[in-house]
């Protein structure tokens, strides 16, 4: 295979998942891992990848933020094994936020019936999903509704949001890293997720592995201020190593 052909079949794969790795693109491509990060850094000075541990993202992913049918097709399984380990961090009865997102839609599906709880959401579809649920004590906090992601920004979501108290917050993030927190493509959306993190008791961050290392535009939270953070076992076991030892406990679902 041609240099050329293999850089193609890299960024194909880097806009299809997400992320590449390079131990997996050396495994697959039958070359040397020097010869898979020689690529990255050529793909990376071609402005088509950004190198991040242990393999690349798209550049796409920096900037570009995908719509909610997009995203809620993706990464199915992952989303789907995330939410049951976050059931485990459900109080047994009290209150939690659900923020939006298509993880934290997923948990709201994984959501036992014999539990009594009280539900704070931003999100239209999560609000939709648990609206017919008799063990569900339903709150909707209102708000300009962002037409890519379905979620209640402005100051008519933040405010109740102030007022509010909860046992944990479930939230849902763009990108995650230690260097550069929680971020997300929307100063909007970062800041009611902020308040967000500030009315809970504990923050549980959800967040497949493709969220690592990638970074946009607004910062919303540290990770020392998050709880735990709930991914798939596709994150990198020394990117979960290095997060656990920033303060949060990491769960690799």
């Amino acid at each position: 295979m041609y240099a050329e052909e293999r850089h193609q079949l890299i960024v194909e794969q880097a806009r299809r998942d997400g992320r590449v790795d390079v131990t997996a693109l050396a495994s697959g491509l039958d070359v040397a891992t020097e010869t898979i990060r020689r690529d990255l850094t050529m793909l990376e000075r071609q402005g088509l990848l950004r190198r991040v541990h242990g393999g690349a993202i798209p550049v796409e992913r920096l900037g570009f933020e995908p719509g909610l049918a997009q995203r809620a097709a993706a990464l199915i399984g992952e989303k789907e094994r995330i939410a049951k380990a976050a059931v485990a961090e459900l109080p047994d009865e009290g209150s939690i936020l659900l923020d939006a997102g298509t993880t934290t839609a997923r948990l709201a599906e994984q959501l036992p019936a014999d539990r009594e709880l009280t539900v704070v959401t931003n999100g239209l579809a999560i609000a939709a999903l648990l609206a017919n649920r008799p063990n569900i004590n339903l709150f909707i906090v209102g708000g300009r509704v962002r037409s890519r992601t379905h979620a209640m920004v402005g100051e008519w979501t933040r405010n109740p949001l102030a007022d509010t108290y909860v046992d944990v917050a479930f939230m849902g993030t763009n990108g995650i890293s230690v260097q550069r927190g929680l971020t997300t493509p929307d100063s909007a959306e970062a800041d009611v997720k902020r308040q967000m993190m500030a009315s809970a008791r504990r923050t549980v961050v959800l967040a497949d592995h493709t969220k690592f290392a990638a970074d946009h535009f607004a910062r919303f939270g540290r990770v020392d201020e998050v709880d735990v953070v709930i991914t798939d076992s596709g994150l990198d076991a020394e990117v979960a190593d290095e997060l656990s030892d920033a303060g949060p406990r990491v769960v690799r679902a």
